[in-house]
């Protein structure tokens, strides 16, 4: 790998079904549907838009520009309509790949048109190999299928912590291909070790219970909407606090919720251990000081109020800490993957 120092301030990688588009096809006649809907009928999951936006924001090529990284199941066959989408809602991108379904029919490999791990782990380490070695990045996924798995994975071989047999091993376990196998050792062998991934968002789409993604380690924060990642954005230094209030304005006005449920989605976040304890605090003066009268600082008041009202000890902070993964162990938990 490059050893140089990266042109890129962080790198944010978005899957985009359940993740940033409201896309269910798990029945055959839903996906034929939505393979033929135009940029204009594609639904945003609430607030993804604007939060991308907020993080894509400086986005050009200029140094300690955020580069944006997409990778999708959906098909090539959509890239145009997928492309106009993103350009309407005014999102910036560097890296676009799209799932090669109709070769993967050609060529008879049809687990490969289920499988998310042989597709987005190869795609993953080569993107990685391509840039330099300090730059770090946050990943986007939802609960579906696989994202937490090969998210994790990919984080802990970038990091070192996974060598190439127990790579090996594990594909083969998942029933990659071995190209896709080949590709991920050809890219790993070009990686000096780094923290790279700093953090792991999940949409829970499913509503898979936050508890099920614990042996992830904390890496992993699922959230059940992008308020509570915009929440966790700003803990980290990537969102400041005008970025809080446009998504919270923009997830408001998609999901019509009220202050008390924000409050309370703001709770739930602050009770896992995914916002420290003076990151309300800094948020609710950075809005005072602003002097934002809007319902949008109204939102961040209250949850001031609710966490003053729940103290200190209520909050266990997870942020910064590292954990030892078991992935055999974890093979086998996600073969366990609730389905929603």
């Amino acid at each position: 790998m490059n050893s140089e120092a990266s042109p890129w301030r962080h790198v944010y990688r978005w899957d985009l079904d359940k993740t940033y588009l409201d896309t269910h096809f798990e029945k055959f006649s839903r996906m034929v549907r939505i393979a033929f809907e135009s940029a204009e009928e594609k639904r945003n999951i609430p607030g993804s838009a604007a939060l991308l936006r907020e993080l894509s924001a400086d986005g050009g090529e200029d140094v300690g520009a955020a580069r944006v990284c997409i990778l999708s199941g959906s098909p090539r066959q959509m890239r145009s309509v997928l492309e106009k989408k993103l350009r309407s809602d005014g999102i910036v991108w560097h890296e676009f790949e799209l799932k090669p379904q109709w070769e993967n029919i050609r060529r008879g490999r049809f687990k490969a048109i289920r499988d998310q791990v042989g597709y987005k782990l190869p795609l993953l380490l080569s993107s990685r190999a391509a840039m330099s070695g300090d730059v770090r990045e946050t990943l986007f996924g939802d609960d579906a299928e696989a994202d937490t798995f090969i998210y994790c994975l990919y984080a802990d071989i970038v990091a070192g912590r996974v060598d190439a047999p127990t790579l090996v091993r594990l594909l083969r376990s998942m029933s990659a291909y071995p190209d896709a196998i080949e590709t991920c050792l050809d890219a790993m062998a070009q990686l000096d070790p780094f923290e790279a991934v700093e953090r792991i968002f999940i949409h829970l789409d499913r509503g898979t219970p936050p508890a099920w993604f614990a042996p992830f380690g904390d890496l992993v924060v699922p959230v059940f909407n992008y308020f509570q990642a915009a929440l966790v954005l700003f803990t980290e230094g990537h969102l400041d606090a005008q970025g809080v209030l446009r998504v919270t304005r923009a997830f408001r006005e998609a999901d019509e919720r009220d202050t008390m449920e924000l409050a309370n989605l703001f709770q739930d976040i602050q009770r896992r251990g995914h916002m420290t304890a003076g990151a309300m605090q800094r948020l609710a003066a950075a809005v005072r000081e602003q002097r934002s009268a809007t319902l949008e600082g109204e939102v961040v008041t209250v949850c001031e109020d609710r966490f003053v009202a729940l103290g200190p000890a209520a909050t266990r902070s997870s942020l910064g800490s590292t954990s030892v993964r078991d992935w055999d162990e974890l093979v086998d938990h996600q073969r366990r993957r609730p389905h929603g």
